[in-house]
């Protein structure tokens, strides 16, 4: 089953999908991800707190997932 990331997904929706998207979260200085109100932005909403490029953080997150499906 492929697993596909997109901005309006909550933080913990992408966790659920795999644990290890956690790595691809703190590389783009994402580093709050055990705080409680964080698990209910959606990627797009963590991105624009954190400075990152909402796409580049999804197409690492999906690049992520393809890589675990192989």
């Amino acid at each position: 089953m492929e697993k596909t990331v997109t901005r309006e997904m909550s933080l913990n929706e992408v966790l659920s999908l795999d644990k290890g998207t956690a790595r691809v979260f703190m590389d783009f200085g994402m580093t709050c991800l055990g705080c409680p109100f964080s698990m209910m932005e959606s990627v797009e909403q963590a991105c624009a707190a954190h400075g990152a490029d909402p796409d580049e953080v999804v197409d690492q997150l999906n690049a992520y997932l393809a890589e675990q499906e192989n």
